[in-house]
């Protein structure tokens, strides 16, 4: 087929050129930081989300990093501690679990609608530092000293606001315990 001299064919598209240096390294790195993360994971999500953790790590070290050249050995390094520290985690989770399996001292949403708005009318008729309180220590799980920070009063205000709150919704709720 001839081609008529004055229409030239069209360049096939290409990719952006990347604009900076964190670009450049992701571009050139991220295809074998995703192998290396998928042999370890096994799962592709996992992999990608290993991946993305580790060079934003690693980027924003960058400027620290003793010889930025090398920074592929660093990223393969912080892929590799991110996955230990998941193994680590996913263990002490597994003991904790077989240590106390479903704990029933830990409280839960009521599963009765009802009784869960009941609850939330309750909670709301408190005085608010009785309120802020108890949301504080069961809700949100924070230590009596973090707490009590947080209010700006001592453990022991902090207790008693407790006690206060909790008995005033044991009235309203009818004491089920």
């Amino acid at each position: 087929m001839a081609m008529d001299p004055g229409v030239t064919e069209p360049e096939p598209a290409r990719a952006p050129a990347p604009s900076g240096r964190l670009e450049d390294l992701y571009v050139r790195n991220s295809p074998g930081a995703l192998r290396l993360a998928y042999f370890l994971t096994g799962n592709r999500e996992l992999a990608e989300d290993l991946v993305q953790e580790a060079f934003v790590r690693v980027a924003g070290r960058f400027r620290h990093l003793r010889m930025p050249d090398a920074f592929d050995a660093y990223l393969r390094r912080t892929i590799v501690n991110l996955f230990t520290s998941q193994l680590r985690r996913a263990k002490l989770e597994r003991a904790y679990t077989a240590r106390h399996g479903e704990d029933p001292t830990v409280a839960s949403e009521p599963s009765d609608p009802a009784a869960r708005d009941q609850l939330w009318r309750a909670l709301h008729t408190l005085p608010e530092r009785q309120r802020a309180a108890i949301v504080l220590r069961y809700y949100e799980d924070l230590s009596e000293h973090r707490a009590a920070e947080i209010l700006g009063c001592s453990a022991g205000a902090l207790n008693q606001l407790v006690v206060r709150g909790m008995a005033a919704l044991r009235n309203q709720m009818g004491d089920e315990g």
